[in-house]
């Protein structure tokens, strides 16, 4: 059954009750979940839980770039960021080389759109540059997610993207871009098969689209 959820309530931070639901379910079906505080808590948890000198890929993510997440992985030089090496490198010739770097890292780190109370990972993307790493072809992946990215079922997290998080997605694209974003692909992890391979870090705070 579909809960019916305002779309106001899309930029509201979830319930404590909420984020353990999501969290249990979460857990249920295979995920490592970790409620915390704040944006301070997963910048110390995100230096411990990934070794220094491991490749890691940050997958596009307005939570990573508020948060300070992204620019301390590219520019601590604890780690291999692959997003620069990425960007240095030739998309004519060097294509498929730089699609192998972003898929397999030993970590990627990112945000998804939404988290289901059912225990569902949602992620939208114009390029699709995340998603193979996301689905498991990155040894290991991290989740920054905020409170109100909490929904109740997946039907939810699909208005919740068409309504909420792609406008403004829009607007930072034609700010940044010069042109609007567009929901090419989208990416719904049930579950986790590969023990310890996915962590959820959901914040008590609101981060993010």
């Amino acid at each position: 059954m579909t809960t019916s959820m305002p779309m106001s309530s899309f930029a509201d931070p979830a319930s404590a009750q909420r984020l353990e639901r999501a969290a249990a379910a979460l857990t249920d079906h295979g995920f490592t979940v970790e409620i915390l505080d704040d944006v301070a808590a997963a910048h110390t948890r995100i230096k411990e839980l990934i070794p220094e000198g491991a490749s890691v890929f940050t997958g596009a993510s307005e939570t990573l770039r508020l948060s300070g997440i992204e620019e301390d992985i590219t520019t601590s030089g604890r780690y291999d960021a692959v997003k620069p090496r990425g960007l240095a490198m030739d998309r004519t010739t060097q294509l498929r080389e730089i699609w192998r770097l972003m898929a397999t890292p030993d970590v990627i780190v990112g945000s998804v759109a939404a988290v289901t109370e059912t225990g569902s990972l949602v992620v939208a993307s114009a390029s699709g540059s995340q998603l193979p790493g996301y689905a498991g072809a990155a040894a290991h992946a991290i989740w920054i997610v905020g409170a109100q990215k909490v929904v109740p079922d997946l039907p939810t997290a699909l208005r919740r993207i068409e309504e909420h998080c792609l406008p403004l997605e829009n607007d930072r694209a034609m700010k940044v871009y010069g042109k609007p974003s567009a929901l090419n692909r989208l990416l719904i992890l049930n579950a986790e098969p590969q023990p310890g391979r996915g962590t959820v870090l959901l914040l008590r705070e609101t981060i993010g689209f």
